[in-house]
């Protein structure tokens, strides 16, 4: 009966803070769309989660397209089939690696960030200041991240597609040998508007969970510095998480037959 009991435990824990994230969630969206705005703090967000993090994104994606030149290279040379780098580059790049990579590593920096911000407001008390001084945490706060984070993130993945395949163009026309407009004709003769596509939802969304879980864990962090860690760690992990989990689930409703 232990065991069971600290199952139990265990399962309600987990559908309590579900529960809670996606009251969470729901507010803050909520808040997005009903005034009062602040354009300046959603401008901040933008600047601080897209511009300021295209050069993480752009040095990730142009390896990430170097290296997969060479390994598609190497595995397709034992079947005669070097011709396919381009299409496997291409469509690897803008499907899945430019929006997951970029996922992972806006999560690393920008969950974090908002994390510990967040959470150091909270465990400062600025967050009560803020509601007797009559302005909404969630608007204040919560809403500019999350909209940020939606509407950059796709932007960021955008560079990254461009920068990606030019990554793969220069090793296999400057070390593999290729023929630069071979290359390119075959980059453009098998990629489809689907697969941008498909690339740069996948990045909304996990711009939108970036921002949720940064902004949640910070918001109910509690126990002073020690509080605000837990906060950074739990946002960094549980971001990166739903990103490979909603990465199989969109791709599922793209393209599974």
């Amino acid at each position: 009966m232990g065991l069971l009991a600290a199952i139990g435990r265990v399962f309600i824990s987990f559908l309590a803070a579900t529960g809670r994230l996606a009251v969470f969630a729901g507010i803050s969206v909520s808040h997005i769309v009903r005034p009062p705005f602040y354009p300046r703090l959603l401008l901040r967000q933008i600047i601080e989660i897209g511009y300021y993090s295209l050069p993480v994104v752009g040095l990730t994606a142009v390896f990430t397209g170097m290296v997969l030149a060479l390994q598609s290279y190497t595995g397709f040379a034992r079947f005669n089939a070097e011709s396919a780098v381009a299409t496997v580059v291409v469509l690897s790049i803008t499907r899945e690696l430019a929006p997951v990579l970029a996922g992972l590593m806006v999560a690393g920096r920008i969950g974090a960030a908002m994390a510990a911000e967040i959470g150091t407001m909270r465990v400062t008390e600025q967050i009560d200041a803020l509601s007797t001084l009559s302005t909404n945490p969630y608007k204040y706060l919560v809403a500019p991240r999350l909209l940020a984070g939606f509407v950059m993130l796709p932007c960021c993945v955008l560079v990254a597609d461009i920068i990606g395949v030019f990554g793969g163009y220069l090793i296999s026309v400057h070390k593999l040998g290729f023929n630069p407009s071979v290359y390119i004709k075959n980059t453009w003769q098998f990629l489809e508007v689907m697969d941008v596509l498909s690339g740069l939802v996948k990045a909304a969304v996990f711009g939108f969970l970036i921002a949720l879980m940064g902004c949640y864990h910070g918001y109910y962090s509690k126990g002073g510095a020690q509080g605000v860690g837990s906060a950074t760690t739990n946002a960094v992990v549980s971001a990166s998480i739903l990103i490979l989990a909603f990465n199989y689930l969109i791709t599922e409703a793209f393209f599974a037959q």
